[in-house]
């Protein structure tokens, strides 16, 4: 590698006192990471180093193709794909999906695709315990989370247990050499949300506040040369290396405001995923950024930008990104029983959440305004 591929990727040097935590717990996850250009390729090997003998590939209906492409590294390890994945886990998605897998004798789990896909291998797998080689294809880190949503009858709830951790996680850059530069964008500013809340977690800690300062950093650095030069191999790499650590972050310390918000209007009003995690971030950080200004000044660093909340939004700006939920379908006669269901069981936050000032919050990322104190 060279000197400068070498700096992309290299983070900053923070001292335990530095990232706010000089007392701290640390728990690390078990999984393995295969990581590079043309990584792939390694699927069978992967399966048999696991012991999978009768493997099931998922994937989106888009994405079948691709998952027959791949399975075929499987040998006669494939056993079969499902190719429907969905957006937010309707729960009846993996109960369809484990009828397959009951039935064809499957006792391992080949995900592949983004974060809609990898959130079925994890349904699978909580109800099974097979072993999931995870193969993303995008941007979102979720295949790093002992984390998983699903959604019945419109409301998403969330579940944590480091079984979801999937066994192996195969990261290859040349599977987002195709991504669509306006959905590699999308998918990028979504894996910074969770690094984002890292920075201010009840539990947060050196480590994972140096994953996150690198991964917001490389993120930031990588979606906009993707947007000008979507074939840039060094763009794709740290772009993929920046949402790996966000979604380590996530797997480390809890979340807070932003993503309850996003569970809500996602579950609600069925809103694509990563766009209503670009929109609703710049606000929920500058609903915190009082209650956490040690948070702030890393996040500001990482973009780089005088204010985390604005920077957070110049970003979406500069790479197209839709600004306000009203754009991406949110009604909104949705924004008052948002607020309302926001308010329930609240994740842990800086802040204290009150329904008047979610209801702002909610009604101004509706609007697509640029953020301000709420």
């Amino acid at each position: 590698m060279s000197t400068a591929a070498s700096d992309a990727i290299r983070p900053p040097i923070v001292a335990a006192g530095d990232a706010g935590r000089d007392t701290f717990a640390y728990c690390s996850q078990q999984y393995r990471v295969v990581f590079g250009a043309g990584t792939s390729a390694r699927l069978g090997e992967e399966s048999e180093r696991l012991g999978v003998k009768r493997a099931l590939v998922l994937t989106t209906p888009e994405q079948q193709d691709l998952g027959h492409q791949l399975g075929a590294g499987l040998g006669d390890r494939l056993a079969g794909l499902f190719a429907g994945a969905r957006m937010h886990t309707p729960v009846e998605i993996p109960n369809q999906a484990l009828n397959i897998v009951e039935s064809h004798d499957i006792d391992g789990l080949v995900p592949i695709g983004g974060g809609s896909t990898v959130r079925l291998g994890k349904a699978l797998s909580l109800r099974t315990g097979l072993p999931p080689i995870a193969v993303p294809t995008t941007y979102a880190g979720s295949e790093m989370t002992p984390i998983i949503g699903e959604t019945t009858n419109g409301i998403k709830t969330t579940q944590h247990s480091q079984d979801l951790v999937p066994d192996t996680v195969i990261h290859d850059v040349d599977l987002t050499v195709s991504l669509p530069p306006q959905i590699s964008a999308a998918s990028g500013l979504n894996a910074i949300a969770p690094a984002v809340e890292a920075l201010y977690a009840p539990d947060a800690n050196p480590l994972t506040s140096l994953m996150a300062e690198n991964g917001i950093a490389a993120l930031a650095r990588a979606l906009p040369r993707i947007i000008g030069a979507p074939a840039n191999a060094t763009a794709r790499r740290d772009a993929l290396y920046g949402a790996w650590l966000c979604g380590v972050c996530l797997g480390a310390v809890g979340m807070s405001l932003h993503h309850k918000l996003c569970h809500v209007l996602g579950g609600m009003f069925d809103l694509p995923h990563a766009e209503t995690h670009v929109i609703v971030l710049p606000h929920a950080v500058t609903y915190n950024a009082a209650a956490a200004p040690d948070a702030m000044t890393p996040i500001a660093r990482a973009l780089p930008a005088t204010n985390a909340p604005q920077g957070l939004f110049e970003l979406a700006r500069r790479l197209a990104l839709p600004r306000g939920l009203a754009d991406i379908g949110m009604p909104e006669d949705g924004i008052a029983r948002a607020a309302e269901m926001a308010v329930r069981c609240p994740y842990a936050n800086p802040r204290p959440v009150e329904r008047g000032t979610i209801q702002d919050l909610i009604a101004a990322a509706w609007r697509g305004d640029a953020p301000t104190q709420h």
